[in-house]
């Protein structure tokens, strides 16, 4: 598969008082057309701001180097109106908390069609209908009626599938989606990760998938990496990292799930996990 998003030697540091502090260390990551590409590691690991590293959002007094490819666009040698064109158009992201991310104030339509309108430069019309599609893409159905209603009118599932239709509504062709799970129930999870799967498979998104919970991580990603103090310390097919892990971190890790108690049971448990079932 053709990678869509190409991470090469990612480094990053913020500058203090005291010197430069160091946070990525050479993160190399591909991500894949039609595949998803998880990344999982603890609290602090340097996820997340891998992320948003890779569309110019990191901290003040970051010193970056290194590559992000998108196709053949180095993301790091584009700034300003170049970079923010390419966020939200090319590269969509959805994030942990739909109740933050979206404006409580504004109603999803609203919401929904100024993305469209600002990164598409079409009518008023035609975001109307994009904005439609987009919500029924993700299971929000209701037409045109759905657009004038607020985020506080939906449950927790339907807002994190709402801001995921915000995200996909200029069709990129990368979502980064970080712990896009891990302020809902399990079973609306389960929903959510499923909508992730038959979004990559209908529409060919690469997705770079952060959660520090491998069960979740188990049932949607292709390739899994594990990342530690910023660095990737493994990365491989699902499978192959959840049964025969060689970093000693991600045994660690895939001991602290629940019920593993090591040896042959074990085994069997992430052999299941790894075949891609929803915990």
């Amino acid at each position: 598969m053709t990678a869509a998003l190409r991470i090469e030697k990612l480094t990053l540091g913020i500058q203090t008082e005291d010197g430069v502090t160091p946070i990525l260390d050479n993160v190399d990551l591909e991500v894949a057309r039609g595949s998803v590409q998880g990344l999982a590691g603890e609290s602090g690991s340097g996820k997340s701001i891998t992320a948003l590293t890779v569309v110019g959002l990191e901290p003040p007094k970051s010193q970056v180097s290194g590559h992000v490819w998108l196709g053949d666009q180095d993301l790091l040698s584009i700034t300003g109106s170049d970079l923010n064109a390419i966020r939200g158009q090319q590269i969509g992201m959805v994030f942990q908390d739909p109740s933050t991310s979206l404006h409580p104030q504004l109603s999803i339509g609203r919401q929904l069609t100024d993305h469209v309108r600002y990164h598409l430069k079409v009518s008023k019309s035609e975001a109307q209908d994009r904005a439609v599609k987009a919500l029924d893409r993700v299971g929000v159905t209701g037409g045109r009626a759905t657009l004038g209603r607020y985020p506080h009118e939906f449950s927790g599932g339907q807002r994190q599938r709402i801001a995921i239709a915000i995200a996909l509504a200029c069709d990129p062709t990368v979502l980064i989606a970080d712990e896009p799970t891990t302020a809902l129930d399990v079973t609306v999870q389960a929903g959510v990760l499923a909508l992730i799967r038959e979004l990559v498979e209908a529409l060919g998104l690469a997705v770079l998938f952060i959660t520090h919970d491998l069960g979740v991580m188990s049932a949607v990603a292709d390739r899994v990496a594990i990342m530690r103090h910023g660095q990737v310390v493994e990365e491989g097919p699902r499978q192959q990292v959840f049964t025969q892990p060689a970093h000693a971190y991600t045994r660690q890790l895939l001991a602290a799930l629940p019920g593993a108690k090591g040896g042959l049971e074990t085994r069997a448990d992430l052999a299941r996990l790894a075949g891609g079932e929803t915990p």
